[in-house]
């Protein structure tokens, strides 16, 4: 007897892969692809229980994968004053939106905000404690710039945090002075303090964060991602809430969880001794690799670099740690049998990352263990040639170029802001770039990412090199197949071919035609299917 299909996908273009290209339907069982092909191809695994769905020449494509963002704070922060340009573009504004918050919050309290960014504020600077103090006096505050790696305190923020005039500079880290008094900027490492003193999420709130900003994906098609930073927030405990979620049906998107492995917040001993390494879990949840932060963002001027940022300063970035200690922690975490997935974004730190891989490779060869380079914004063609020799990839967000490649050429200039994040180059050399958001450093929003693929074009309409544009195709293939390569798993899901995993995202238009400002501005994702279960349904009319 002929097994009949769960869900048939028909009437619209379904794009299965780059090299599989566009069929006209496709039967999903059991939550896997079952056969894809022609109308013809596939009326025979239709049956009297078989959910139609009628495209109606809309696109189907296999489920995204965001390659690189933080689940945990993504639904956490769903709840903290939103600070970004498109929704409090002035300074005034931003300080309303706080004085609003501790209007409604008990004195004491910790008021949290994220998103701003100082070079698209009207003021074009960062604000000052001094400004935040008048906008909520009773209540400390801490408000993140949109890239995660600098924020600005209040007074009691400060005091809470035992951080004042007299405090030292840490190791990596920054408190930002002028005229011997303390502006309220913290960045990388000196903010540790300042977490120190916030409460904790409970397990229910890290659960609860989990599931909200899984079915946040979910809305843009989005099956599959990265968490890129486990422990960052809720240490130990973020692994036992991720499982708890999984249990209790609360694990929207499949997540490859990556484990901090900061000096004095590293994950790694624990989940070692636990037996959790790279590919232990499941479809849904599976341990990745492992994440060491070099260095912090080039928008807020802490990238660290090879040569100065623009300025009087003659800043060069934040290096986080001395190479010694890099080369030992990738070492050690190399031999546990670890993949690892480390934050490096200047070519300084590039080049510190590049030689610390390099030389575990060495000592523990692996072929194929796919250590990544996270953001990888100012690499070199020099770096391009070692990372193809030893299996070295890049794991970029090209939605930087649209949200930050303004900023870019304002602290780098443009001979170094325009070449950034080097898509097509990167494609060429096959070096199988994946793409990502970041969030909540942007929003997971996939179309501003396909648009910067597509056009290079910054939110101004700046381009950023053109030569590195590539085709819708490429764009796609990146935050499908691309993105399962980079955790190992392209032979599980990233296509719609037979046996994988039935992960499908519908667009509301034809991306394979359509214009690139149609898809920023004007398309959205109509229906998501993660293993063969409709789990978005925009429309309302799909959903059993």
């Amino acid at each position: 007897m002929q097994v009949k299909a769960d869900i048939v996908l028909r009437n619209g273009p379904i794009w299965c892969g780059r090299n599989e290209g566009v069929v006209e339907a496709i039967a999903l069982w059991q939550g896997r692809v079952l056969a894809t092909g022609s109308d013809s191809d596939i009326a025979p695994l239709i049956g009297p229980s078989t959910q139609m769905v009628n495209l109606d020449g809309r696109l189907a494509t296999p489920g995204l994968n965001d390659s690189h963002l933080h689940l945990v704070s993504l639904g956490l922060m769903m709840d903290w004053v939103d600070a970004k340009p498109m929704s409090v573009p002035t300074l005034d504004g931003l300080l309303s939106s706080i004085e609003a918050r501790a209007s409604q919050t008990r004195p004491g309290e910790w008021i949290l905000a994220r998103g701003y960014d100082q070079t698209k504020l009207d003021v074009q600077r960062h604000p000052h404690r001094t400004e935040l103090d008048k906008a909520s006096p009773n209540n400390p505050v801490m408000l993140v710039r949109t890239c995660g790696h600098v924020s600005i305190c209040n007074s009691m923020a400060l005091a809470l945090a035992g951080i004042d005039e007299t405090s030292p500079t840490p190791p990596g880290g920054l408190i930002e002075q002028q005229n011997g008094v303390l502006t309220g900027l913290l960045a990388e490492n000196a903010r540790a303090p300042v977490w120190a003193v916030i409460p904790s999420a409970s397990e229910e709130q890290l659960v609860a964060a989990i599931e909200r900003g899984g079915h946040h994906l979910l809305s843009y098609g989005i099956t599959s991602c990265m968490d890129a930073a486990v422990g960052q927030r809720g240490g130990f405990g973020e692994i036992a809430a991720y499982h708890r979620a999984k249990r209790e049906g609360r694990l929207p998107v499949r997540t490859w969880l990556t484990l901090l492995g900061d000096p004095g917040r590293s994950l790694v001993p624990q989940c070692f001794e636990a037996g959790l390494v790279t590919g232990t879990g499941d479809d849904m949840l599976m341990i990745g690799a492992v994440k060491l932060f070099l260095d912090g963002s080039a928008g807020g001027r802490t990238a660290w670099m090879s040569e100065p940022y623009l300025g009087d300063d003659r800043t060069i970035g934040v290096q986080m740690m001395p190479d010694t200690e890099v080369e030992a922690l990738v070492m050690d975490a190399h031999v546990k049998g670890y993949q690892l997935a480390c934050h490096a974004i200047g070519d300084a730190a590039i080049e510190q990352l590049i030689t610390a891989y390099e030389r575990a490779l060495a000592a523990l060869p692996d072929s194929d263990r796919r250590h990544r380079i996270e953001h990888c914004g100012f690499s070199s063609p020099e770096q391009h040639e070692r990372m193809i020799a030893s299996g070295i990839y890049p794991c970029p967000q090209q939605v930087f170029i649209y949200d930050f490649g303004d900023a870019y050429i304002s602290v780098l200039g443009e001979d170094r802001g325009l070449g950034s994040y080097p898509f097509r180059t990167w494609m060429d050399l096959g070096l199988k770039p994946a793409t990502g958001s970041d969030a909540p450093v942007c929003e997971p929003n996939p179309f501003p990412n396909f648009y910067a693929m597509l056009t290079r074009k910054t939110w101004k309409g700046t381009v950023m090199d053109a030569s590195e544009v590539v085709s819708i195709e490429e764009a796609l293939q990146a935050y499908t197949e691309f993105g399962a390569f980079s955790q190992k798993l392209e032979h599980v899901k990233g296509r719609l071919v037979a046996g994988q995993l039935a992960d499908v995202a519908v667009f509301s238009r034809n991306l394979l035609t359509a214009s690139p400002e149609d898809i920023l501005d004007n398309t959205y994702c109509d229906l998501t299917i993660r293993g063969g279960a409709i789990v978005h349904d925009r429309l309302g009319v799909l959903k059993n």
